[in-house]
């Protein structure tokens, strides 16, 4: 269960990053990126605490929650890497650790889910 930890943690910090993005700079806190990226990025200071609590309470949904998020959150910010501000994945270290995270959270999740309820 120290993977089911360690990935409830790393939502929250998301949560707090995505959280304090939108305090500090309302609701397009990313000035540079189209309004849907702005939405979707904005829409994880939500998404990500509920995947991380229902993981916590252990919930088979918080492991699907936490699936979806990675699942288009690494395109997410692959798209604004490469296609926006015209960078590549070795100059981006936040992108280096959302992959690194998504392959520990999409590559346990089958493994996870069973140890899981509802």
């Amino acid at each position: 269960m120290l993977t089911l930890a360690v990935a409830a943690g790393l939502l929250f910090v998301g949560a707090v990053s995505h959280g304090v993005d939108l305090l500090q700079h309302g609701l397009r806190p990313y000035a540079w990126a189209p309004g849907w990226l702005n939405l979707y990025w904005s829409s994880l200071a939500l998404f990500n605490p509920l995947a991380a609590a229902l993981l916590i309470n252990g919930k088979r949904r918080g492991a699907d929650l936490a699936c979806v998020i990675m699942a288009t959150d690494i395109p997410a910010n692959w798209y604004a890497c490469y296609g926006l501000q015209h960078s590549d994945f070795a100059s981006q270290p936040g992108l280096q650790r959302l992959a690194a995270f998504g392959v520990l959270v999409l590559g346990t999740a089958p493994a996870l889910r069973r140890h899981l309820t509802g």
